[in-house]
């Protein structure tokens, strides 16, 4: 195993109607199923988390390649999670849509950016060969 850099911790319990706490109180949500496209005001669930886990990687992992190409952007990535039917086994599996919108640099440059922070993000690694990925570039 490569040489650890960080490790972090939460916790849950009740399932998709139960809680969730990471081990420094920062997060500290109730869980709740979603009814269909409903979720609930009051309470998160495991793809809202994953979502805004990859979101904020991504952005890292982005603003990091136009770092090292000397390129000042200003960057938004919106992560939408989908819990898909999985008919291998008829359970559930995720789907994941990354909207990238950035400015400073050209269209092609953004694609290019954005594809070279998808193999250097750590969820976008984790996720490879397991999720569907689809990245959406937008320039302004």
């Amino acid at each position: 195993m490569a040489d650890t850099i960080l490790t972090t911790k939460a916790t849950a319990s009740g399932g998709r109607e139960g809680h969730v706490k990471s081990d420094n109180g920062i997060i500290d949500v109730n869980l709740s199923m979603p009814k269909g496209e409903d979720i609930p005001s009051d309470a998160s669930n495991p793809e809202q988390l994953f979502a805004a886990g990859y979101a904020a990687c991504f952005d890292g992992a982005l603003n990091l390649m136009a770092s090292k190409q000397k390129k000042d952007i200003t960057s938004t990535i919106t992560s939408e999670v989908s819990l898909l039917k999985d008919p291998e086994d008829n359970g559930f599996k995720l789907g994941v849509t990354l909207h990238a919108e950035i400015s400073g640099v050209s269209q092609s440059e953004a694609e290019e950016l954005v594809h070279k922070a998808h193999d250097f993000c750590p969820y976008s690694k984790a996720t490879r060969g397991n999720v569907d990925v689809e990245l959406v570039v937008k320039t302004n």
